[in-house]
């Protein structure tokens, strides 16, 4: 309980500044935030709820937390420290009394935002019976509404007991993959998985839906990481038009190292990169699809032809037209690199 206490009432600090230092009802040390504390009894040991003890010139609270019950204590008298004390244990109160009341999906739903520190999280591995192994997070949008359906789907093709799925938000189901050596090694990644997800949801339910996969992560302590990470890929992939329902956070690491460059930065580059010869095929809609799709099928004419429907003759003449105007020979993979940076650049820039 200390520590986990201790961790709040850090948190409590951060946001108002104020040391806050916690007895049992013996007046016995229990912590605080302050250095060199010293038990203070209250001069009316009877008190109630709050007491400004002007004789102490610090204000007492009475709470409880997980069953303990116990004497808060802040400095000053004023009316300010009185309501500070109220606020100090009522979060105090409230906190302890929310994870009491979650459902194993509302527990697990904090922890992937990040609203658990990880003496909870190991209560919920505890609790639930969730081994320390690595995890990844994929994040499963639709737009059909079916998130009770997919979740049904995704526990059903689960390969380990610890899998879990939830509900996010309408259109936004997660699925929380705990990797088992032992069970998982019939799929070489986690792409690879998440198109079989994909396609089983499709088969099962005829929703289309988009995954986007987080990195892979220590336990269930840093999925909140994973999940942060496979939101921002679902972003991106959206904003960049990106082909394909399965997308991986290592996809778009590029991507965001750009955006977090400064916008005027970012123009700087366009301006070197895009000539006037070059705005004729980066804002050519047609030129630029057959571009991207020449890059999603690694480079190969014959595929990309198919998937274009394009005599083979009629791709080498737009190719040879993004080279005349952008200097670009795509076929190259450095050009096509080059290519692909300047298409990131413009949707970043908007």
């Amino acid at each position: 309980m200390d520590s986990e206490l201790n961790i709040l009432l850090n948190s409590i600090k951060e946001k108002t500044g104020i040391d806050i230092t916690v007895f049992a009802e013996s007046m016995k040390y229990v912590v605080g935030t302050g250095d060199n504390v010293k038990p203070v009894a209250p001069s009316d040991p009877e008190f109630e709820t709050i007491y400004a003890d002007a004789a102490n010139r610090c204000t007492f609270f009475r709470m409880k937390y997980k069953n303990a019950r116990l004497i808060g204590m802040i400095n000053g008298t004023g009316e300010t420290e009185k309501n500070y004390a109220y606020l100090i244990l009522n979060l105090i109160e409230n906190s302890s009394n929310r994870e009491l009341q979650l459902s194993q999906s509302e527990y697990l739903k904090m922890i992937l935002l990040g609203e658990c520190n990880r003496p909870q999280v190991q209560k919920y591995m505890r609790k639930y019976s969730v081994p320390a192994l690595e995890t990844y997070v994929m994040v499963v949008a639709n737009k059909d509404n079916k998130n009770a359906d997919i979740i049904n789907v995704l526990r059903n093709f689960s390969t380990n007991t610890a899998d879990s799925a939830l509900e996010m938000e309408e259109g936004i189901a997660v699925f929380v993959k705990f990797i088992d050596e032992a069970s998982d090694n019939e799929y070489q990644s986690a792409a690879e998985y998440a198109g079989f997800l994909q396609q089983s949801i499709l088969e099962e339910t005829a929703a289309h839906v988009s995954i986007a996969v987080g990195g892979r992560v220590a336990s269930l302590a840093e999925a909140s990481t994973s999940y942060q990470q496979a939101m921002t890929t679902l972003r991106m992939s959206t904003a960049m038009n990106s082909k394909g329902e399965v997308h991986t956070f290592k996809e778009f690491i590029l991507v965001k190292m750009l955006e977090d460059i400064p916008k005027f930065k970012l123009n700087e580059y366009l301006e070197i990169l895009l000539d006037s010869d070059a705005k004729s095929v980066f804002f050519d809609e047609e030129m630029l699809n057959t571009a991207e799709e020449f890059l999603e099928n690694s480079l190969t004419m014959s595929e990309t032809s198919r998937k274009l429907y394009l005599h083979r003759n009629t791709l080498m003449y737009r190719l040879d037209k993004i080279e005349r105007s952008t200097g670009l020979n795509i076929r190259k993979f450095s050009d096509a690199m080059t290519f692909r940076l300047i298409t990131y650049l413009i949707k970043l820039r908007g």
